[in-house]
């Protein structure tokens, strides 16, 4: 019975213990985890600036001869020479073709001949006449035979002006058998060869001249664009500085100017037809040929501008991450004005010299601590020199 009670009590003894080291290791063994700092958000930032911004319109455009003639025979004969050279620039009344002149020739000589001869009978009927007159003054012929004579004259005399025109006639088929550049430009491929029969009624013509200095340049803008060109030119009667840029390489390729409007909206695209005038002195241009065509209205002085990638749009409107001192980002909303070649043009809400994030915006949210990477002006401390 006694040892029964002694192991009790030595049961009670041991889980004293047992529960003082439990209290002893709670109170002095667990140590608090300390917490864990989240790394710096890697983003993409520029600096807001304070320039002139040129606002402007862009379009799709595609350059046109300034004027296009296509050569056609006006006599019909053999096709003697063509002695221009394929592609080569040729000036206003340089010789393109040359037609066998022989026929036209020898019907000019004929109706020469013609003229000559009812202009002789002409002179004789005027002789008469005058013999006639005189007789009829002394009461020695009768009246009709001076009236018949009279008449006779007149009728030589239109014998007289068909023969001219027939000569006239002739001259200018002559004159025809010689063709020459009308306009000052670069002829295509000739389209006929010489020993070819050639004819008035041919419908592909010779060749083609195509004034390329200077060269055209049409293109199409919507109509509320075309309301504000309209507005900023005068309603066009003030040229507008036009640029046009290569499709492929974005480099410009010449500058002109904005003069034509077409004079109605499509209705079925809701456009307006433009064409422009370009000096083209270096030939970049040429007929057929596609480019980026930009047209200035008019030049903000000073404006905050920032790139386009830095503005978000929200349920509110447009905001931009600031990244302050602190590299620590906040949100700010802003108003654009508008957007011209990428870079956003900044009514209010940011200052020149603010940093904006334009770049990983998506991972960002107001006191996140960022990381700028590879962009100029960007905050935080610089590499030291090796």
């Amino acid at each position: 019975m006694a040892a029964s009670k002694r192991r009790i009590r030595w049961g009670f003894v041991v889980l004293a213990v047992a529960a003082a080291v439990l209290f002893a290791w709670a109170i002095f063994g667990h140590k608090p985890a300390k917490p864990i700092k989240a790394p710096p958000v890697a983003v993409s930032v520029a600096k807001v600036a304070s320039q002139d911004v040129p606002v402007s319109v862009s379009a799709l455009g595609a350059a046109q001869p300034w004027s296009s003639v296509t050569i056609h025979a006006q006599v019909s004969g053999k096709l003697l020479s063509v002695p221009f050279q394929e592609g080569a620039f040729v000036h206003a009344g340089d010789l393109l073709a040359q037609i066998d002149p022989a026929p036209f020739q020898a019907a000019l000589l004929q109706a020469q001949g013609a003229l000559k001869r009812d202009t002789a009978l002409l002179e004789n009927a005027k002789l008469d006449l005058a013999r006639y007159q005189k007789l009829a003054a002394q009461d020695s012929i009768s009246g009709q035979q001076v009236d018949t004579q009279a008449a006779l004259v007149k009728q030589d005399e239109g014998v007289v002006m068909v023969d001219q025109g027939a000569v006239d006639a002739a001259q200018i088929n002559l004159n025809y058998c010689r063709i020459t550049s009308p306009t000052t430009g670069r002829v295509g491929v000739r389209l006929v060869d010489p020993g070819n029969l050639v004819s008035t009624t041919d419908t592909n013509g010779l060749v083609i001249v195509n004034q390329i200095s200077p060269i055209a340049v049409t293109f199409t803008v919507p109509q509320g664009d075309f309301q504000r060109l309209s507005q900023a030119s005068n309603a066009f009667r003030t040229p507008m500085a036009t640029q046009a840029f290569s499709q492929e390489t974005g480099a410009s390729l010449d500058t002109g100017e904005l003069s034509i409007a077409d004079n109605h909206v499509d209705p079925t695209t809701g456009t307006v037809t433009l064409k422009a005038r370009f000096p083209n002195g270096s030939q970049t241009l040429w007929p057929g040929q596609f480019v980026n065509v930009k047209l200035t209205l008019q030049t903000l002085s000073n404006a905050t501008v920032a790139p386009a990638a830095a503005i978000n749009q929200g349920p509110n409107g447009a905001y931009v991450y600031v990244v302050g001192p602190d590299n620590k980002v906040a949100m700010r909303p802003v108003t654009v004005a508008t957007t011209q070649d990428n870079m956003a043009v900044i009514k209010s809400g940011v200052s020149a010299g603010e940093t904006v994030v334009t770049d990983g915006q998506m991972s960002l949210r107001p006191g996140l601590t960022v990381a700028a990477r590879g962009a100029s002006g960007a905050p935080g401390k610089k590499k030291p020199a090796a």
